[in-house]
């Protein structure tokens, strides 16, 4: 099973670059990225999935999604558009609840 965002991220054992942090989330920016802005937000204990929680409960969420809003209105607000998107079951490469927000490109360049 692989955990990236624990083993490595969280760890430090991979620096990251943070974008927002609360005690029990962190956000920064993708360590490969996919788009010119790509932000993961994570919760800093392991949590399998959204919808597996494992012992943590629904709070989590909670807790993930307020971060996930506050970096979604950055990169809008910066970018005009922002894209949020999570993983699960075998499109979840990494085993840690995570959350993507990304800005795609312009949407009248065909980018998208």
């Amino acid at each position: 099973m692989s955990d990236f965002y624990c083993d490595e991220a969280l760890s430090g054992r991979t620096p990251v670059t943070v974008v927002a942090e609360t005690a029990t989330v962190l956000a920064f920016e993708h360590t490969r990225p996919s788009y010119a802005v790509h932000i993961v937000v994570v919760p800093k204990r392991h949590v399998p999935s959204l919808i597996d929680l494992g012992d943590r409960g629904e709070k989590v969420i909670g807790e993930v999604m307020a971060v996930v809003r506050e970096v979604a209105a950055r990169v809008c607000g910066e970018h005009g558009a922002a894209s949020v998107v999570t993983n699960v079951g075998s499109y979840q490469e990494s085993k840690h609840l995570h959350v993507h927000v990304v800005y795609r490109g312009d949407p009248g360049a065909g980018q998208l």
